[in-house]
């Protein structure tokens, strides 16, 4: 049975009342030591954000992994909670440091603190993203330093609250955790080893430190066993919330999965192609499999 979908749960607490930047659903008893979360299928755009902004709703959502909140939908019929994050990967993206940010978008000095020469930035893809996924510029004109921070506080310091604790209170009933960080990527980014092979899933454990090998063969020989060509850590071995979360002497284990687009939907119009029930049936698959993870093998050693 799964708890109601409006994003309180449990000890979580609204915000000054009002709705949390993240969903979370949730199952009646957490019976599986995994976490899901999908920090970038958000679709809640702010007007004020479309108002500044240089392109048109569609090329913005063209940044989103759009529908993977759906594809993993399921998480608590085997016992898991899913996290999502309400708003937009174009607006604030959790999957970086809090302030990864690009100083030639703003028009004042940025703080000292300010991760300024991050890879990711050098891509226009900071915490506050310069471009959408195609390259073109978001922005009409240059942000303020305060319009970030006030994106920070509200968006990314809640959604990140709300992920630690829940990874804190699955280790505290397993004695470990596994988190399953979802997402999607172009199909035109991977390839196979050779020319014009397609990839459909990617797997990144940081080459093998952010989740014990064991779990990631398991992930890699069930998806396998579904007809899926998997690579690992090529070329996405996993963002900050692999690296950040993921700490197996810990007992915190971290997975992050990347879906080909192809088999699921129209990366163009962005919509649901006829791929998407069969991907989501097999994903239940997996799902039920790491379900029946045994807690000893995600335990701090």
């Amino acid at each position: 049975m799964t708890a109601p979908d409006d994003g309180s749960v449990s000890s979580f607490e609204r915000l000054d009342g009002a709705v949390p930047p993240w969903r979370l659903r949730v199952p009646a008893a957490q019976t599986a030591p995994v976490v899901f979360a999908s920090p970038h299928s958000g679709r809640d755009y702010p007007p004020e954000f479309l108002a500044e902004s240089r392109l048109d709703f569609l090329r913005l959502r063209r940044s989103e992994d759009a529908f993977v909140d759906e594809m993993f939908a399921a998480a608590p019929d085997f016992g898991a909670p899913l996290l999502c994050a309400r708003f937009p990967r174009a607006y604030v993206d959790v999957n970086r440091e809090a302030y990864e940010l690009d100083p030639a978008m703003f028009e004042d000095v940025l703080p000292d603190y300010v991760n300024t020469t991050s890879p990711r930035i050098a891509a226009g893809l900071g915490t506050i993203a310069r471009i959408v996924a195609d390259g073109e510029e978001i922005y009409q004109r240059a942000l303020r330093f305060e319009e970030a921070k006030r994106r920070i506080n509200s968006m990314y310091r809640p959604y990140h609250a709300a992920l630690r604790r829940l990874l804190d209170q699955t280790v505290r009933r397993f004695g470990g955790c596994l988190l399953i960080d979802c997402h999607s990527m172009p199909s035109g980014v991977v390839n196979g080893p050779s020319k014009g092979d397609k990839i459909d899933v990617v797997l990144g454990d940081c080459f093998g430190t952010t989740c014990a090998p064991a779990i990631t063969d398991t992930v890699q020989k069930e998806l396998q066993a579904m007809g899926f060509s998997v690579a690992r850590n090529t070329p996405y071995a996993g963002g900050f919330t692999t690296r950040h979360y993921g700490r197996p002497k810990n007992g915190v284990h971290v997975l992050q999965i990347e879906f080909n687009r192809a088999l699921y939907m129209d990366e163009t119009r962005v919509s649901r192609g006829a791929g998407l029930p069969l991907l989501i049936r097999r994903i239940g698959r997996l799902m039920q499999a790491l379900a029946g993870i045994d807690p000893k093998v995600l335990k701090a050693s």
